[in-house]
């Protein structure tokens, strides 16, 4: 018996060997029967070990919506943050930009402080943490919007969705931090990664500027790894100032300054970025990056939803759905959508008048006819002439009763070319149909010989051939 739970154990060492990381630190969550309480995997306390972090040190959040990243940064003991671990953020909604106001289903970027009282053990996805939007700079910008969380079920309408085995896990990051006394865990929410080439590849994007602002942010987390003093004053972003007045956030900025150390550090930072922004415009040149739609950036992913429930819906990343495109390609292709967009929207509106007109008892709008008038529906409206029998319809000549009348001599009148039928005569549909014609001049008709029509006397006409009946006519009169 001791040997077979030798070799047992041997086998599943032997396994364990051949997997990722990603499954070795993946969560059995019918195994956790408390999940706000639920303790990390030795294999993580090992890693904190290895970095130098203990288990209830700081830690630092940041979202990269582009790559659909969010990491966890903690502090080690010499109080520079490291990064732990990275995740794939199942679902955010929306595209890359601000979030401005309540219904936009945009996910937040900036710098928002997460305090213990933010942590939601009893969300209805299944555990989260509220970003606290708007933070002091959305509302001096007069933004709006509520409930935008980092929570689990991989289903997003403005907020970073995880799965649950994802959020379970940075909520016990969080809360081993607020234990070990951090008083606020700092959430950096970017568009992307604030690379030079990044940036240039986004350099015709409309929220250029205010990502300019944000990334003063980066570069100097970037530069210490440590989390940048957040300020606002004259409705922007303002960090690692040092001022002896008070921040406004709607008002003036006070008298401020910069750390020496961190502004000689920030003058090297920033004369290499030049340099790679000013090379990443050349790779650039002539060409745009198109920012796909959320539902492009579904279809990517579509695969993943097979064989889940409904409610769990990826959205995929912006760079596997997005493309580098030529200027002229990429505005063929915006005015394309924006004339789909406007036929889907004027479709909604004639249904909601539809719905509204039936609800109200009226008379449904019926579609009206085409106004341009058809010689052919004209000549329709003439007196019809006296139908034939059935077995007349096959004949190959016109009646001789309908032969053709003299021609009249007057050269300048719409019926100059036309042959009057007798009196009580109804006329043959060809003469109906050159009757309804508009006069174009002196034309003769083409049935009528022009040799024999300067001869003929009214008291002598002269007998035209019988024409043969068109067969598309054989139906008709």
């Amino acid at each position: 018996m001791r040997f077979r739970n030798l070799l047992l154990i041997a086998a599943i060492a032997a396994a364990l060997a051949g997997c990722t990381n990603e499954t070795l630190d993946s969560v059995n969550l019918s195994s956790v029967k408390n999940k706000t309480e639920y303790q990390l995997s030795s294999k993580m306390v090992s890693k904190m070990r290895e970095l130098g972090m203990q288990k209830t040190s700081p830690i630092l959040l940041r979202i990269f919506k582009e790559e659909g990243t969010l990491e966890v940064w903690k502090a080690n003991t010499a109080n520079r943050f490291q990064l732990l671990k990275s995740y794939k953020i199942c679902a955010w909604s929306g595209k890359l930009g601000p979030k401005v106001k309540e219904g936009d289903r945009q996910a937040p970027e900036g710098f928002y402080p997460l305090y213990p009282h933010q942590m939601n053990p009893n969300s209805s996805y299944y555990l989260a943490i509220n970003t606290g939007y708007p933070n002091v700079y959305d509302k001096a910008n007069g933004r709006s919007g509520t409930h935008l969380m980092i929570h689990g079920a991989c289903s997003s309408s403005g907020c970073y969705s995880m799965t649950d085995e994802q959020i379970i896990e940075i909520f016990a990051l969080a809360r081993d931090a607020f234990k070990g006394g951090q008083e606020s865990v700092q959430l950096q929410a970017f568009p992307f990664r604030m690379t030079a080439e990044n940036m240039a590849r986004h350099r015709d994007n409309p929220n250029i500027e205010f990502w300019k602002m944000l990334k003063a942010g980066y570069d100097q987390f970037e530069v210490t790894k440590r989390p940048p003093q957040v300020n606002v004053c004259e409705r922007k972003y303002v960090f690692n100032r040092q001022t002896d007045g008070k921040f406004n956030p709607a008002g003036q900025c006070p008298a401020m300054s910069t750390p020496p150390a961190l502004e000689m550090a920030m003058a090297s930072y920033e004369k290499d970025y030049q340099r790679d922004y000013e090379k990443a415009l050349k790779k650039f040149d002539g060409m745009v990056w198109y920012e796909p739609t959320e539902a492009e950036r579904k279809a990517i992913v579509a695969e993943q939803r097979k064989g889940r429930e409904l409610a769990y819906a990826p959205t995929g990343t912006s760079l596997d759905a997005g493309k580098l495109m030529k200027v002229s390609d990429l505005e063929k292709k915006l005015a394309a959508q924006k004339e789909a967009e406007e036929a889907k929207q004027a479709a909604l509106i004639q249904k909601e008048a539809l719905e509204k007109a039936t609800r109200e008892g009226r008379n449904v709008p019926v579609p009206q006819q085409s106004p341009i008038e058809r010689p052919v529906q004209q000549a329709a409206l003439q007196e019809a002439p006296a139908k034939k029998s059935f077995w007349n319809l096959f004949s190959k000549s016109e009646p001789e009763s309908e032969a053709a009348a003299p021609v009249s001599p007057a050269p300048n009148g719409p019926s100059a070319a036309q042959p009057a039928a007798a009196p009580g005569q109804p006329q043959s549909p060809a003469v109906q149909e050159q009757a309804a014609a508009p006069a174009e001049g002196n034309v003769q008709v083409a049935n009528v010989p022009a040799a024999n029509a300067e001869t003929q006397t009214p008291e002598q006409p002269a007998a035209e051939p019988p024409k043969k009946r068109p067969f598309w006519k054989i139906w008709g009169n």
